[in-house]
């Protein structure tokens, strides 16, 4: 039987898109992963890429025997008018379009979102945030992003960077209340939550305090824990500093639950201290949602990716 009169029985393909690799699952209509495969980012230019995640698909329906609809998790921003990426870890995608043009090649249905919107799907379907309303999965690693479900279906906005909230200004409030200095952000503005919360962040601001090159946040931990004044300063800083950014996600979206992702999501103190910290910043009366571990954590940017494809309004339909 050729895939093209098979039928796809429910089925869908997630695939995982970053600097390094490529994972593709694909997902039967329980999201139990029925064939799972990985390999290396293509380097080079766009059309090398292009054609190796194409045949990527085309290899999962060739073994499957079918032609599933497409799921893709890609890092970085889209511009919403163009259709054009503005930035990425695949630096043969900044600027050129991938979604009609993957389209064509593959004729099906392909949605696509960001590793953070991907993340959030994963922990709504069968994850931390499961059986929640809604929901809000923040990204705290290298950067800070995040992405909002709101019954079972991503909330994207009309650039679809909704909850995209490390690139909120931090507030000159709280810079003055530490001494802070402006710290430029990678996407161009200045003084974004990203550069002061992210594990990044956390590094910059044990350096700052300092003079030195930084710990890492497992190392403040423990140096805290050891009882270093310099790093308990830098820890209940850098929480309070995220409880208000959390605090600020609540009064835009009050989810009825957070779930992190990212490197900071493995540190225990967050679960047990963070909650505190952002009531903190708001005002009576309002409650901080259950802040909750990752089920999935970065084993669901494919099982997110495969969800991505089962959400009506984000499948690109054939023109």
């Amino acid at each position: 039987m050729k895939p093209s009169d098979h039928p796809s029985a429910g089925y869908t393909y997630g695939i995982d898109i970053g600097g390094t690799k490529m994972e593709l699952v694909a997902c039967d209509a329980e999201l139990n992963v029925r064939l799972r495969r990985r390999v290396p980012t293509p380097g080079g230019d766009y059309d090398t890429f292009v054609n190796a995640l194409a045949a990527l698909v085309q290899s999962a329906d060739k073994e499957l025997g079918m032609r599933a609809p497409v799921g893709l998790g890609v890092p970085g921003i889209v511009d919403a008018a163009s259709g054009k990426h503005l930035s990425a870890n695949v630096p043969c995608l900044t600027g050129r379009q991938l979604l009609p043009v993957l389209q064509a090649m593959l004729d099906r249905p392909i949605a696509m979102g960001n590793d953070c919107q991907c993340f959030a799907l994963s922990e709504a379907h069968g994850g931390a945030a499961q059986g929640y309303a809604s929901m809000f999965g923040v990204i705290i690693g290298t950067g800070a992003g995040a992405g909002y479900v709101l019954d079972g279906q991503l909330v994207r906005g009309r650039n679809g960077i909704a909850g995209e909230w490390g690139h909120w200004p931090i507030g000159p409030d709280l810079l003055q209340r530490y001494e802070l200095p402006v710290w430029n952000c990678a996407c161009g503005s200045k003084a974004c939550l990203e550069c002061y919360v992210s594990g990044t962040g956390m590094r910059r601001l044990h350096r700052h305090a300092t003079g030195g090159d930084g710990a890492d946040a497992e190392t403040l931990l423990a140096l805290r824990s050891a009882g270093d004044p310099v790093a308990q300063r830098v820890v209940a800083q850098h929480l309070d500093l995220l409880g208000a950014a959390i605090a600020r996600i609540v009064l835009a979206y009050d989810p009825h639950a957070i779930v992190l992702g990212g490197g900071l999501s493995r540190m225990p103190h967050l679960y047990a201290e963070l909650g505190q910290a952002a009531g903190a910043h708001l005002l009576p009366g309002l409650a901080v949602p259950p802040i909750l571990p990752p089920v999935f954590g970065d084993a669901g940017g494919a099982r997110g990716a495969a969800l991505l494809a089962r959400q009506p309004n984000l499948i690109a339909k054939e023109n």
